[in-house]
C-alpha cells in the first residue's frame, strides 16, 4: 500500500507522485486549511502542543477520530495523508504495521505531537524539509493507538519533500524513530528505509538503453521490439519491488521542458503503480492484513486496490488528484485558494472525481 516518488524536469524543479492502496474505499475528503489557524495535539498524561498555521495547506485527508452520526467532517480534524503548503513543502504518508513499540518516555509537561498529527503540524509552520528535520531534534512525537484502524498504534512512516527537491523520512520502528535523508526522493512500505537503500545495491545494473542484440555460438539473436531494458525490474506490487521501480522511473523518465508537460509525464509515471480490483488477492488463511476502518467489513476475499493518485507541482503549488471512481485528474490551485478562502474547507474527494465528457455530438 502507497508508492511516492520525486521526478524533476529539465529546469530541476520538482513534482511528487503518489498512490494510495487499501482494501476497501474509505471516507477520503480534500481539505484546505489557510493561514492563522490555531490547532492543538493532545495526549493522555502529558502537556497539549499548540501551534498556529503560518502557512495555508492543501491535502487528502481522513478524520483522526470518527464523527458523530450526521455530522459533518472538519478540516482542522483531518490527518493529513498527502499534501502541500504554500511554500512547496510536501508530507505524505505510507503503511508501516512495524511502527509500534514501547511508548517513549518524557515527562508530563513535555508538550507531545500525536503522529496523527504530523501532516497538520509540518505543513502548518515549515517551508523546507531541514526546518522540519531540525524541530524534530526538540519535539517528542507519540504514537497512539487509532480507533478508525481498529487500535493500531499510528501504523505508517512518513516522507518529506520541498521545493528544492530536498527530501527527508521520519521512520519509527517498534517505537524508536529515525529521520533519514532521502537521496532518492523515493517511498513505499516495509522494510525499513535503510533496507531499501541498501536493496537497490542489488540492481546497479538496471538502465534504460535497450541491449537488443546477441550472439550466442553462431547464433545472432536480436529482439523483435523495443523494451527489452525492463526485463530486470522487479514485477510484483510488494513494497520492495515497488521502490526499485519507482526509482527506476524517477531516474529514467524523460525530463520535460514545461510544468503541464511534467506534470503529464508523472501521471504517466503513476500508471505503472495502479493497481486494479483482483489483480491481487489475498485469503485470509494465507496470512495476509489489510488496514480499514473499524466498523466496515473487508470483502470475502480482500484485494488491494487504488483508492486514488495524486501529483503535485512543487513550484507552482498545485494538486492533481483521480480517485479509483475517476479516470480523469482535477486540479487545485493552492495559491488561488490562499488568496481567496479564509476558512477551511473540506470535500469529500469522490465528489471530484469527473466522468469522461461525452463528445459524440462533436462529430455529427
Amino acid at each position: 500500500m502507497c508508492t511516492s516518488l520525486l521526478y524533476f524536469d529539465a529546469a530541476n524543479h520538482a513534482y511528487l507522485g503518489q498512490t494510495l492502496e487499501f482494501a476497501i474505499n474509505e471516507d477520503f475528503q480534500v481539505a484546505f486549511v489557510p493561514q492563522g489557524e490555531d490547532f492543538s495535539s493532545s495526549v493522555e498524561g502529558f502537556a497539549t502542543l499548540q501551534w498556529r498555521s503560518s502557512q495555508a495547506y492543501l491535502g487528502i485527508a481522513m478524520p483522526s477520530s470518527l464523527p458523530e452520526p450526521g455530522k459533518p467532517f472538519e478540516a482542522k480534524a483531518m490527518s493529513v495523508i498527502g499534501g502541500i503548503n504554500q511554500a512547496g513543502l510536501t508530507f505524505s504518508l505510507q503503511a508501516y504495521p512495524q511502527a509500534g513499540g514501547q511508548d517513549p518516555v518524557a515527562d508530563a509537561h513535555v508538550a507531545m505531537l500525536r503522529a496523527a498529527d504530523l501532516g497538520a503540524w509540518a505543513l502548518g509552520q515549515f517551508t523546507t524539509v531541514a526546518e522540519v528535520k531540525q524541530a524534530l531534534e526538540t519535539q517528542a512525537v507519540f504514537l497512539t493507538a487509532l480507533a478508525p484502524l481498529g487500535g493500531l498504534k499510528t501504523p505508517f512512516h512518513y516522507s518529506l519533500h520541498d521545493a528544492s527537491g530536498a527530501s527527508i523520512v521520519i521512520e519509527f520502528h517498534q517505537g524508536v524513530r529515525t529521520v533519514y535523508d532521502n537521496p532518492v526522493g523515493v517511498m513505499t512500505n516495509a522494510p525499513q528505509f535503510a533496507w531499501h537503500l541498501t536493496n537497490l545495491n542489488n540492481y546497479t545494473f538496471l538502465s534504460n538503453v535497450d541491449h537488443s542484440k546477441a550472439t550466442f555460438g553462431q547464433y545472432e539473436a536480436e529482439q523483435p521490439g523495443a523494451g527489452i531494458a525492463k526485463a530486470g525490474l522487479p514485477s510484483s506490487d510488494t513494497s520492495v519491488a515497488r521502490f526499485v521501480r519507482a526509482a527506476f522511473y524517477a531516474q529514467y523518465a524523460e525530463k520535460q521542458d514545461t510544468p503541464d508537460k511534467a506534470v503529464q509525464m508523472v501521471a504517466h509515471i503513476m500508471n505503472n503503480f495502479d493497481r486494479p480490483r483482483g489483480i491481487a488477492v489475498d485469503p485470509p488463511n494465507e496470512g495476509s492484513s489489510h488496514m480499514h476502518l473499524q466498523g466496515q467489513a473487508l470483502d470475502a476475499v480482500p484485494t488491494e486496490f487504488t483508492c486514488w493518485t495524486s501529483i503535485t507541482d512543487l513550484s507552482r503549488k498545485r494538486l492533481y488528484v483521480r480517485d479509483t471512481g475517476g479516470m480523469n485528474y482535477v486540479s487545485i490551485d493552492l495559491e488561488q485558494l490562499a488568496k481567496t478562502v479564509r476558512a477551511p474547507r473540506v470535500m469529500a474527494l469522490a465528489a471530484l472525481a469527473p466522468q469522461p465528457a461525452d463528445l459524440t455530438a462533436a462529430f455529427a
